[in-house]
């Protein structure tokens, strides 16, 4: 096992991808003795202590073979029918699995706009956190019923990649009909080589990626760019089959299976550089001198009673530079709360959050996870 199979091992937050062709069997409908097992492994990471999230196709493809298409719908309106006759098979079919394994699920529908829009990105983030911490599986997939080829994602390992970077996944588990990544198309070359680890950024990825096929949007070109994409927020990606017999358990365990593409940082590190990098705070946070010492002796998150005086005006989410009463940039964050909630909530103790706010969206005002200490 190598040292980077032994890490994925220790990764307890995993976002899985099911593709189009896996789930129905090439286009014959839903497979559904395939997501049986998958649900069957799924559930045994779960038991593991990995939270998962499920990034699942097939809602077009199932639509096609409900109306008996074999060619994908190349207008917009048609797509959209399909997912939408689709979706029920898919969703019905997941959660009856699950259910048997007494696993409580929840269907989640997204499009590009709710994760541009900084907003909805910071809801849907916690959202899906909150079903995490109740135990609560989310399915994901492309709101292909209202989607526009503005904003489509264009196929879901981009939004596999783009979730896993939303929760701050550690793996993100591609299942796909190949065994992994070839150094060719193993499809017109048969002494094609697969490659068994090799870094997400590496340029000449994209050059060795080949193209779809007919029930889906992605191929190997789309994977490796969702490799990238997830290796931004030190995610570690792998490209494996899912025909393979209990192939999430077994990349669990370390087993040497399909492509491995490794980010050049870890998660932590990765987001601790970004927000490191930001040169311009949207405002700033007087801390007591108690607050310091936490954050630079005890390694803490920023709770409001520590903070003295709330300055200029920003919004949940956005990076704010914390100060020392003397003036001095002790620490750089990503907050839990406005300007306006910051002020309302300043110097006072975490459970009265709720009473002040009529909501509580978390206990501190920055997580240490989201906190760079200068």
């Amino acid at each position: 096992m190598s040292l980077h199979r032994s890490r994925l091992q220790h990764a307890r937050r995993w976002v899985v991808k099911i593709g189009s062709a896996l789930l129905t069997d090439n286009g014959q409908g839903l497979d559904q003795a395939a997501m049986a097992a998958w649900v069957a492994q799924m559930v045994a990471l779960k038991a593991r202590g990995i939270e998962l999230i499920l990034v699942s196709s097939g809602a077009v493809a199932e639509g096609m073979v409900r109306m008996g298409l074999t060619q994908r719908p190349e207008s917009v309106p048609a797509l959209q029918a399909c997912a939408a006759i689709g979706q029920m098979g898919l969703v019905q079919a997941y959660e009856s699995h699950f259910r048997e394994h007494g696993v409580r699920t929840a269907q989640v529908l997204l499009t590009h706009d709710d994760l541009a829009d900084r907003q909805r990105y910071l809801n849907a983030r916690s959202t899906l956190r909150t079903l995490m911490d109740w135990g609560v599986l989310a399915v994901i997939n492309e709101n292909d019923t209202v989607a526009t080829d503005e904003i489509r994602f264009g196929d879901n390992d981009t939004l596999g990649a783009l979730v896993a970077n939303l929760v701050e996944a550690e793996a993100l588990i591609i299942l796909t009909d190949q065994e992994g990544m070839f150094d060719r198309d193993p499809r017109n070359d048969p002494d094609a080589v697969l490659l068994p680890e090799v870094q997400a950024m590496d340029e000449r990825l994209l050059a060795m990626a080949g193209g779809g096929g007919k029930f889906g949007r992605g191929g190997m070109v789309t994977k490796v760019r969702a490799a990238r994409l997830a290796a931004r927020s030190g995610c570690a990606t792998v490209i494996a089959s899912g025909r393979g017999v209990d192939v999430l358990t077994r990349i669990a365990d370390g087993e040497v299976l399909g492509t491995l593409l490794l980010p050049e940082q870890d998660r932590l590190a990765a987001r601790k550089q970004w927000l490191a990098g930001h040169l311009q705070h949207a405002g700033r946070l007087v801390l007591d001198a108690g607050a310091v010492k936490a954050l630079q002796s005890g390694g803490r998150s920023l709770l409001p009673v520590g903070v003295r005086e709330v300055q200029g005006t920003f919004s949940r989410g956005e990076v704010v530079a914390c100060l020392d009463e003397q003036g001095q940039q002790v620490a750089v964050g990503m907050v839990n709360y406005s300007s306006d909630e910051a002020c309302r909530i300043a110097g006072q103790a975490s459970e009265r959050i709720e009473s002040l706010l009529g909501y509580a969206d978390a206990p501190e005002l920055i997580h240490r996870d989201n906190m760079v200490v200068v």
